[in-house]
């Protein structure tokens, strides 16, 4: 079950158990194409345990999926779980295939988790074909995988597959050295399918060394961890191995009732790589029982299993049994048949297995003295190919930093004109708007003083003769009186011209003040407006008061020639950001896209006049909606 926890654990993110349907329904809705690759991979492996023609789909699926969006890591998964798969079947060879393309593809990419699983379940695999050379190396290949990425998990597996090798070989002293320190391991980091392999695993030592209550312990401990993780597989091991011990002991009536669960679970899932086994056990356990037909015909058929998937582990193993089972039962001729069957089968895959290790190493040899021969050419070859790159490189970078440091200067150059125009802009803005204030000031200031003093100086003098003028009649008198009341009105008017220039109000009292003067002085039977003033208790700069004035007189008036409105409000707000003012009629409007027909409006002069303040004016209108014109000034 290795590869199902490496599938399970480390590929998906999903809570286990989670039913077919819904995973289907989440791959449905998933846009990422790599996760549905994922997805595929998962319902593969966790049901490998159910339905396996159905986790090949689920995976072939996967498989189809990664190659096409050349998702590396997901296809090293897949093909794993689909070896897992094929192995489960019995099908060794096209284990192997699907397992060595995993192994390929992880190397590819340094998936060293990839790497890591394909060398056990090739290890695995060569361990059940009774190669046992080719079956360590790839059990010392995982552990250097596991043990250079300093992973305790794979580590663990590494040494529990290790004992399993050594199980095999019947070397139980190293077999129960490994699984112990895998056991040490896995007590720290408590993964329930881990702790079921290393209790089975320590069960199957002490069976070897016929400690059959010690191994029932351990037994009994897997299935303990079995039960919580709910892995039929795992299930079916435990009851094999528990029903062979009871068996072992005496116990032939708990040992068929286990040894037959666990045929059960097997044939339901399609398990038939380790079917045989079970058959094996059960006949055993029928010839304890004196009943000597159904021993036969059990044992057999573990034969017929192991032939059928190529097992020839179990198929020399059933030789053996069917040996030692005719034997004791005094058929001799069929014992020693069937034991020249055994010796002679196994003996044939000793030495083939031989053959093909000593080919093998020879061809890797010849092949690695060709690789460091290229490597040393092509070492040869990258030296000077670095140098030439370096120099070039080194150009390549003096030329970038070169015109980088032009194109620094040049920006700089240009960020300081674009300054200086902005600041002789505002500059002249600025001596505009204050020759303006100080031309209206000086004409303010000769009407009211001039002008004014002149006419008023008319009027006195005017009244201070009337009554040494001997008038012919009443209409002369009337004529003179009107005089004198026309001149008293250009007082008036000179005054009322000089305070609108340069309103006293706004000298002596502040903004708010002569903004309501203002607007005093408009006759409100025409229009009715509303002021709203707040935080303008104390005096503001002088400028930025003038400024404001202006642009809300500018506005007012704009109101009262142009948009027909019958109301108008206006607010004044000073708060710490800065000076508020909207100004809102409900008046016919106009059309902002066309705004360029309105210059008349003084909209141009109300922007420059904001602009000089550093402030924002917006404009915000349309046919028959009136208009707001909404302004703000920092202080």
């Amino acid at each position: 079950m290795l590869l199902v926890l490496l599938l399970t654990s480390a590929v998906v993110t999903l809570a286990q158990p989670v039913p077919v349907d819904t995973v289907l329904k989440h791959i449905r809705q998933e846009k990422d194409v790599a996760r549905k690759s994922r997805l595929y991979n998962y319902l593969g492996a966790t049901r490998m345990d159910e339905n396996l023609p159905q986790a090949m789909g689920f995976t072939r699926k996967a498989i189809e999926i990664a190659v096409k969006g050349k998702y590396y890591p997901e296809l090293a998964n897949a093909y794993l779980t689909l070896g897992y798969c094929y192995e489960a079947l019995g099908k060794f060879d096209e284990s192997f295939l699907v397992v060595d393309s995993a192994k390929r593809v992880a190397e590819k990419i340094n998936y060293y988790k990839g790497r890591f699983f394909a060398e056990s379940s090739l290890a695995n695999l060569f361990r059940r074909r009774a190669k046992y050379d080719s079956s360590l190396v790839h059990y010392m290949n995982a552990l250097s995988i596991s043990e250079q990425n300093k992973d305790d998990t794979l580590i663990a597996k590494a040494y529990n597959g290790l004992g399993n090798y050594y199980t095999t070989l019947h070397d139980i002293p190293k077999a129960e050295k490994f699984h112990l320190q895998a056991l040490e391991i896995r007590k720290k980091l408590g993964d329930p399918y881990d702790l079921y392999s290393n209790y089975e695993n320590l069960g199957i030592i002490n069976r070897e060394l016929e400690n059959y209550d010690k191994a029932l312990f351990y037994y009994l401990k897997a299935r303990h961890y079995a039960e919580i993780t709910k892995d039929s597989s795992d299930l079916a091991f435990s009851d094999n191995d528990i029903g062979a011990a009871y068996s072992k002991k005496g116990d032939v009536v708990n040992g068929e009732l286990y040894l037959k669960r666990s045929i059960a679970i097997r044939e339901r899932m399609g398990e038939m790589n380790e079917l045989a086994y079970t058959y094996n056990y059960l006949g055993e356990n029928y010839e304890r029982k004196k009943d000597f037909l159904n021993a036969e015909l059990n044992i057999k058929k573990a034969l017929a299993i192991a032939k059928q998937i190529e097992n020839n582990k179990q198929v020399y193993e059933a030789f053996e049994s069917l040996s030692d089972f005719y034997s004791r039962n005094k058929k001799y001729d069929s014992a020693y048949a069937y034991l020249v069957k055994y010796r002679f089968f196994r003996d044939s895959l000793a030495k083939k297995d031989n053959a093909e290790i000593i080919a093998e190493l020879n061809t890797r040899y010849e092949t690695e003295k060709k690789e460091r021969k290229i490597q040393e050419q092509q070492y040869e070859i990258r030296n000077r190919n670095t140098y030439i790159v370096v120099i070039s490189a080194l150009l390549l970078l003096l030329a970038l930093l070169s015109y980088s440091a032009y194109r620094r200067y040049k920006l700089k150059q240009q960020a300081r004109l674009q300054s200086e125009i902005l600041k002789q802009q505002e500059l002249a803005s600025k001596a505009i708007i204050e020759a303006e204030e100080n031309e209206r000031k000086r004409i303010a200031g000769d009407l009211h003083d001039g002008v004014g003093q002149l006419m008023s100086a008319v009027k006195l003098n005017l009244a201070s003769i009337k009554g040494e003028i001997p008038f012919q009649s009443r209409e002369q008198s009337n004529v003179f009186d009107k005089a004198i009341a026309l001149v008293d009105e250009g007082c008036r008017e000179v005054r009322n011209v000089s305070h609108n220039i340069m309103p006293n109000a706004l000298l002596k009292s502040g903004l708010a003040t002569a903004v309501r003067d203002f607007l005093n002085k408009i006759d409100n039977k025409a229009i009715q407006i509303y002021l709203y003033t707040e935080g303008l208790t104390e005096k503001i700069d002088a400028n930025t008061e003038i400024v404001l004035y202006r642009v809300i007189q500018e506005c007012v008036n704009n109101v009262i020639k142009h948009s027909g409105a019958n109301q108008l409000h206006i607010s004044l707000i000073k708060d710490a950001d800065g000076i508020s003012v909207t100004v809102e009629d409900n008046g016919k409007g106009f059309d902002m896209t066309e705004a360029g027909k309105y210059e008349g409006l003084g909209l141009k002069n109300i922007h420059s006049r904001i602009d000089y303040l550093k402030g924002t004016v917006e404009w915000d209108s349309s046919p028959g909606k009136g208009t707001v014109v909404a302004i703000h000034v920092p202080v």
